[in-house]
């Protein structure tokens, strides 16, 4: 799970009513074995200034958080689960 999904994640949390059983949720998914948290490092800043560009190139900037999540994504070779639009923007990641 990239980090910047785990943070909108808990920030809907803290806004909303049931942010414990929620936390308590998202807690029993990360301590599953097959789960770690992705976190950005320098190779991830080289896809994130590529999609940027190739974003701002096409006319279809999105929120940061989508960049990075995007970025991620794209240096670990996943597939990304999602409902979000902005992702569509980038056929190079593969969407369910």
């Amino acid at each position: 799970m990239p980090l910047p999904v785990l943070a909108e994640l808990r920030a809907g949390f803290a806004y909303g009513t049931l942010a414990a059983e929620n936390e308590r949720t998202i807690n029993r998914f990360l301590d599953r074995s097959r789960v770690t948290v992705l976190l950005p490092d320098e190779q991830t800043t080289f896809h994130y200034g590529r999609l940027y560009a190739q974003l701002r190139n096409q006319g279809t900037p999105v929120p940061t958080n989508d960049l990075w999540i995007a970025a991620l994504v794209v240096q670990h070779r996943l597939t990304l689960y999602t409902r979000d639009y902005h992702f569509k923007h980038l056929p190079q990641i593969p969407l369910v």
